[in-house]
């Protein structure tokens, strides 16, 4: 029974979560868009929501976690303070700098 409550509220907070960035979607776009572009028409809520799920697919974004997930995360807490101390990804392109060999 507690598991069950618990699913539910997480259910809940999820869907409003969802409702409440498809408002923000639609708001910004129709303060900003609009005014810039030229033939630039307002979107409604659906319109909104849809546009989530498009960028959702398209960029893959809404994921927890950042920058390191999975296994990269693994083999960054299995490294040893030394390690850490030296691998500085580069930020270009996310080779290490200087040429280092870490595992």
């Amino acid at each position: 029974m507690r598991f069950l409550a618990k699913f539910l509220g997480i259910a809940f907070l999820a869907v409003a979560g969802i409702g409440f960035l498809g408002w923000v979607v639609m708001a910004l776009w129709n303060a900003v868009l609009p005014g810039i572009f030229i033939g630039v028409r307002a979107i409604d809520y659906r319109q909104a929501l849809g546009l989530l799920v498009l960028s959702r697919i398209l960029f893959g974004g809404f994921r927890g976690g950042g920058r390191f997930r999975g296994r990269r995360w693994q083999r960054l807490e299995a490294m040893t303070a030394e390690e850490r101390a030296r691998f500085r990804p580069d930020p270009r392109c996310g080779v290490r700098s200087r040429g280092e060999n870490l595992p």
